[in-house]
């Protein structure tokens, strides 16, 4: 049974950018898509009116008018629509467990740049066990150029971006898209250096040669499962979220890998995709990896 696409519906202009990001994302790949908003009724202790059935008929509301709205733009979509009985967290990891991907809203550019995904979209993204796409909106419509490369950054070994690469190649195959790929490297602490490490550069022919040689390791299985994905490889020397979001200009979609793994104070997102989810001018893609 094919997986559908969920995207998550607050009634804001953001969500609704995510949504049409989505329909369109349903329509390459062939794959149903499902409205979902979240709705949790919840007794406060104030002294306020506090009317259970109104509150769930603004709920139905928002959904049924990001229905209309989307099922208007895309009469072909095989679309539905849902009210999740839970709080928005929650709600939307849960439906993300059986989904393709998840798709949810980023407020545009503004005064103040780290907190432009939200606490609930980075709770969502540090969370969830398949692919999050958050979808930057200026005025409710997404960001995204009709033509240019699906951007992915590849790190470490092809087992550690096996997920994020395999994503991004899919994505691409299914827009008829090219896949650029970037490998960022900087230059090993003194500390770092050992007799091993070094003669693997060496027998590689220096430093940049050893990442090229790994960034085509790491693509030739992908390249073999999509002949016809056009790609072309980039190797510079930097930090990670720098050369990725250098490259971002002309991307469709952004697509980074985070690993599946917790700190102090929980799910992490990781340095490189919190950089690109707040910083990055098209639509990004985390991709966890085990």
């Amino acid at each position: 049974m094919s997986r559908e696409i969920v995207a998550g519906v607050d009634g804001s202009p953001e969500s609704l950018a995510a949504a049409d990001w989505a329909a369109r994302e349903a329509l390459h790949r062939g794959l149903p898509l499902r409205l979902a908003h979240a709705w949790h009724w919840e007794q406060l202790d104030l002294p306020l009116p506090q009317d259970r059935t109104a509150q769930e008929n603004v709920a139905d509301v928002i959904l049924r008018e990001a229905e209309a709205t989307i099922g208007g733009r895309y009469p072909d979509l095989d679309l539905s629509a849902s009210v999740l009985p839970d709080t928005p967290v929650a709600a939307l990891l849960d439906s993300g467990e059986r989904a393709e991907m998840l798709v949810i809203g980023s407020r545009g550019y503004g005064a103040v740049t780290g907190f432009l995904l939200g606490s609930y979209g980075q709770r969502i993204i540090a969370g969830a066990t398949r692919p999050v796409v958050a979808v930057r909106s200026r005025e409710g419509e997404p960001a995204e150029p009709p033509t240019g490369p699906v951007l992915v950054g590849q790190l470490g070994t092809p087992e550690d971006s096996a997920a994020a690469l395999g994503f991004a190649f899919g994505t691409a195959a299914a827009r008829g898209a090219s896949v650029r790929a970037v490998r960022a490297w900087s230059l090993p602490a003194l500390y770092a250096y050992s007799p091993a490490s070094m003669r693997l550069a060496d027998e590689a022919g220096g430093l940049v040669p050893y990442e090229e040689k790994a960034l085509r390791e790491a693509l030739a299985p992908w390249r073999e499962k999509y002949p016809d994905v056009p790609v072309t490889e980039h190797v510079e020397l930097g930090s990670a979220g720098q050369v990725l979001l250098s490259g971002s200009g002309d991307a469709q979609l952004l697509v980074v890998g985070r690993r599946a793994r917790s700190g102090a104070v929980g799910p992490r997102i990781g340095s490189v995709a919190h950089a690109a989810l707040h910083l990055a001018p098209c639509p990004v893609a985390v991709v966890p990896q085990d």
